[in-house]
């Protein structure tokens, strides 16, 4: 197969950068097929507006991956997020052991929470089976208030600093057999990025840039499809990391220069050229 294909399970808002409206151009612009599998169709995402439109499509989803199956397509990468029940939780559960291959990268973006607080439409129930499909992945894009939950901590209980950020990946790897990449982790006041740990090789490292004194909705989504991406390339976990820590710094500062408000995210389709060509080893 010449082109990379990857089953992107998120839901998918008509209006405000985020999830299958960033994952789709990203993966594409990469050189991968991006196969999208929708858990709801929303006129916008949540953060900021009011009024929006939702419409669940739990029951779609066994539909789609029993119709896959039935044709036989295989997947590189199986990249999933936002999640609207406890029964997508499972249903996503199931995906993966369905379409996994011996060279398929599981991605779980764990969306449960931002700035110390969970989501409203998470329950209790769903942040442990969020925990749970964690476990079935290769690599995990928790921030830190999703790392709290899944560490299962209070989120001011988390360790801070540089070190505090190696220490929150190196105990969520589960003994070192999955790899960790925590957003928003910052070794400076004046930098951003991630730590990450490497299952390959053990390792862990700080992935730093520059701080954009502003924040975007998307920007995880935005982060996460290119670190997919890159892996699906080939990428060392540092390089995919590095990739889309690049990214994300150039579109925030092109958003912010133009002014574009936060609930819009961040204007990435004038730099996706950035990401035509594969990531170096």
């Amino acid at each position: 197969m010449s082109t990379p294909r990857v089953a992107a399970i998120h839901d998918m808002s008509g209006f405000g950068r985020c999830s299958l409206t960033v994952a789709i151009p990203i993966l594409s612009a990469m050189g991968i097929q991006c196969c999208p599998l929708p858990t709801a169709f929303l006129s916008t995402h949540t953060g900021g507006f009011e009024g929006f439109t939702f419409l669940d499509m739990t029951d779609e989803l066994p539909k789609v991956a029993a119709h896959w199956k039935s044709l036989g397509l295989e997947f590189q990468a199986v990249y999933s997020g936002f999640l609207g029940s406890e029964r997508q939780i499972a249903i996503v559960e199931d995906f993966l052991r369905e379409f996994r291959g011996a060279d398929t990268a599981a991605v779980i973006d764990p969306v449960m929470g931002d700035h110390g607080e969970v989501y409203q439409t998470y329950t209790p129930a769903m942040c442990a089976g969020m925990a749970r499909l964690a476990e079935l992945a290769d690599v995990i894009t928790p921030n830190l208030t999703e790392a709290a939950l899944l560490l299962g901590v209070p989120y001011d209980a988390l360790p801070a600093g540089e070190a505090g950020c190696r220490e929150i990946v190196e105990r969520l790897s589960l003994d070192g057999r999955r790899s960790v990449v925590l957003t928003g982790a910052s070794t400076a006041p004046e930098l951003t990025g991630a730590m990450c740990f490497d299952a390959k090789t053990g390792r862990t490292e700080a992935v730093q840039t520059r701080r954009v004194p502003q924040e975007f909705h998307g920007t995880g989504d935005v982060f996460a499809s290119v670190l997919t991406g890159a892996l699906v390339q080939d990428a060392s976990l540092p390089d995919a990391v590095r990739q889309a820590v690049d990214f994300v710094r150039a579109c925030a500062e092109r958003t912010a220069k133009a002014g574009i408000p936060m609930r819009e995210g961040v204007e990435f389709e004038p730099l996706l050229g950035l990401l035509t060509q594969p990531v170096d080893e």
